[in-house]
Formats: structure tokens, C-alpha cells, sequence
């Protein structure tokens, strides 16, 4: 306990007096919270807003107030709460934009499945956290349009226009390859459902989260290889070799946390056992000299070494601990920190976490410190993650 008790403490200290008064420095009086900072820590006050990591720090600072009841917390929940009622909601067509300027005028009407996911995602923790009912209503009527909107009968149709007609899906499709649906959102729709479902324990909520389980036990992981599977096509047939460490390590705890809830023992059994085969297999393939690689895309190993990968190796193998009481997912939990706290924390006055890193823990690529993508969802829930599961482990020893 020893060893977890100072990752706890050292997991507050970098929530608190770091990454919570890096992000609470952004916010923009004009509402929401500035979009861009560049590698060279500066901020453009008129770089557009991203709906993503608007909805993301709505859930950040709504769960910095439920783990540590900080008012100043709730107020800037409150703010990213208002922000994304005022501006990111259409009011016509239903559902959140992808992108409005600095004034919160939309300039990409797009729809993405992904990006509704996470509004409920935030619109969820911040009616946990102070009880406002409006932020559950929205959360349900996105929850709605998804459920009727965004489905089809292979599984989630990802990318609309303003009006809900389904366009290309450039958004979610990287490396080369031109995707129709992937596990990508399909995991941040679990994790959405699991936390709407945690909140309001309603049966439609939970059903189509156990639907959507399966699909990723059906349909997206390879029980062969121990890998989810990442771009597929409209049936969700796979189109490409590629092996996402971060998703998968992700997928770990996300996919355990959803059955917590499901009250499904046959279901929970599988994907427990999923679950474990797939840390196991990061840890075997990805996992070099303390930190993650990125991915391999048809065998080629990118050794990037990603913020946000990172930080859900922590939680991944944290939560393989839990299951196994196994030390040494705990000694690879202890190692990670210690590089993250090395390598990719900035060390420089004003800033936060580097995008990424080279294998030999130098930001080459100068990526910024916050844009679109960027954001305190990633690293704060790792710290938030690590604290509560402290708890939970020394209560059931």
C-alpha cells in the first residue's frame, strides 16, 4: 500500500496544482475556454471551439467537484455548462456542432456520433455534480437522437450533416485508410451510455449500453489476437492492420466499468476475461523502456510516445491489478508515472502535458499544448482514477 498510497498522493498534487490551474487559466470570459495554445505557450483567443473539448472540460471540472467538492470547480463547470447550452446545441435540427469560432458561431455544422458521445458524457458527470436537471434532460434527448438517428442494423452510423443526412466520415478516418465506422466511437458511445446510465438507471439507457457491449465483444474484438479491431466498413468488416495501444488499454477499464453497472453476470464474465487478454497483449507488444509505443499499422511499429496513451496505460493497468491483485500490473502502473513525470509532463512555467514525445523523451514534433483534440480528459481522469481506486483498494484489503 505503500507504493500506491504515494501514486495517490502524487496523482493529487499534479490534478490540483497543475492541470486543474493550467486549464482554469483558459477560461474565456466570452464563454467557453480559449482553443488553441501553441507549443511555444501561446494563446490565440480567437482560435475556434471545439465542441469536443468543450463537452470534455464540462466533464472534467464537474468530477474535479465530485472527488474533492472545490467550489471553484462548480463554477467553471457552471461556465462550460453554459457555454455549451448557449452555443453548441441546435436548437432546430437537434444534437452539438463540431466546431464554432471565438464568438461561438457554428463553422463546422457537422454531426458526428463521436462528438454527441461526449456531450452526454459531460452533460452527465456535471448533472452528478450539481443536480441541474436541464443537463440530464439534454443528456437524454442526445441519448435520444443517437439511439434513432445515428444507428443502423450493423451498428452506429458516424457522421451526419447539420440536418442528420449521412456524409464521408473524413473526421474519424486516419491513417490512409477511409473508414465508414470505427472502435473509436463506438467505445466513447460505451463510455457515454455507462455514464448516463450511472446517473439516471434507466432500462432503455442500460440495454442499448449492453447492446453496444457486445458489439464490441462480437464484432470488434479479435479473440484470436486479442485486439479490437479499429476501421471497418459499413458492415463492420475490418479494413486495415492496425493495432491502437491506447484504445485498447482504454478499452481495458472503460469496457470493466460499463459491466460495474450491467447487471449481467454472463456478459460481465466475458468481458472480464477480454478485458484482461487485451492488457495483456499491450503490455506484451506495445510496452518499452516505461512508456507505451503508439500503434503498428500493418506490422510498423510508431514509436511515438502519446500524452493520452500514457495516461490510459495507468488506469489499464491499475484496473488489471484490481482484478488480479498481480504486482507486477503494479510495478508497470508505478513505471508509467514515473516516465509520464519525466517525459511528458512539461516542466516549463504555464504549461501543461506535451502532445507526445520521441522514444527518447523529446517533444521533436512541438505539437501544441491545446487544440481541438487536446485537452485535460485524458490526464485528469488518470489522476481522478488512480485517487478513487486508491480508496477502493485499501477499503478491501
Amino acid at each position: 500500500m505503500e507504493r500506491l498510497n504515494l501514486l495517490r498522493n502524487e496523482m493529487e498534487v499534479e490534478l490540483l496544482n497543475h492541470i486543474m490551474p493550467f486549464w482554469s487559466r483558459l477560461r474565456d470570459p466570452r464563454g467557453g475556454f480559449y482553443g488553441y495554445v501553441d507549443f511555444d505557450l501561446h494563446i490565440d483567443k480567437n482560435a475556434n471551439k471545439g465542441v469536443i473539448l468543450n463537452s470534455r472540460i464540462l466533464w472534467f471540472y464537474s468530477n474535479i467537484y465530485l472527488i474533492t467538492g472545490q467550489k471553484e470547480a462548480l463554477k467553471l463547470a457552471d461556465h462550460a455548462f453554459d457555454f455549451l447550452i448557449k452555443y453548441c446545441i441546435d436548437e432546430k435540427y437537434g444534437g452539438v456542432y463540431w466546431m464554432l469560432n471565438m464568438d461561438g458561431i457554428p463553422c463546422d455544422e457537422m454531426k458526428h456520433t463521436y462528438n454527441q458521445a461526449f456531450a452526454i458524457y459531460g452533460l452527465s458527470s456535471y448533472y452528478a455534480a450539481s443536480k441541474n436537471s436541464s443537463a440530464l434532460e439534454l443528456a437524454n434527448q442526445i441519448f435520444n437522437i443517437i439511439e434513432t438517428r445515428c444507428i443502423d442494423d450493423c451498428g452506429y452510423v458516424e457522421a451526419f450533416d447539420r440536418k442528420w443526412k449521412p456524409i464521408d466520415n473524413e473526421k474519424l478516418s486516419e491513417d490512409g485508410f477511409h473508414a465508414a465506422k470505427t472502435m473509436n466511437t463506438l467505445l466513447h458511445i460505451i463510455e457515454a451510455y455507462t455514464e448516463l446510465y450511472r446517473i439516471s438507471n434507466d432500462n432503455h439507457v442500460g440495454e442499448c449500453l449492453t447492446n453496444a457491449v457486445e458489439q464490441c465483444l462480437n464484432k470488434v474484438y479479435n479473440p484470436q489476437t486479442h485486439i479490437l479491431g479499429v476501421y471497418f466498413d459499413k458492415k463492420m468488416n475490418s479494413i486495415a492492420d492496425v493495432y491502437s495501444y491506447g484504445h485498447d488499454i482504454e478499452a481495458s477499464w472503460l469496457l470493466d466499468r460499463a459491466c460495474e453497472l450491467l447487471d449481467n453476470e454472463q456478459l460481465t464474465a466475458k468481458i472480464e476475461l477480454m478485458t484482461l487478454e487485451m492488457a495483456d497483449k499491450v503490455l506484451q507488444y506495445a510496452y518499452k523502456d516505461g512508456a507505451l509505443n503508439n500503434q503498428s499499422i500493418n506490422g510498423i511499429v510508431d514509436t511515438t510516445r502519446i500524452w493520452w496513451v500514457q495516461a490510459e496505460s495507468v488506469v489499464g493497468f491499475l484496473n488489471a491489478y484490481q482484478k488480479t491483485k498481480d504486482e507486477a500490473y503494479l510495478d508497470i502502473t508505478v513505471s508509467l508515472w514515473k516516465y509520464i513525470k519525466t517525459y511528458i509532463i512539461d516542466k516549463r512555467e504555464g504549461s501543461e502535458w506535451y502532445w507526445d514525445v520521441n522514444d527518447n523523451g523529446e517533444p521533436v514534433n512541438k505539437r501544441p499544448i491545446v487544440e481541438p483534440w487536446k485537452c485535460p480528459y485524458h490526464n485528469g481522469r488518470m489522476c481522478m482514477e488512480v485517487m478513487k481506486r486508491y480508496e477502493k483498494i485499501r477499503t478491501d484489503l
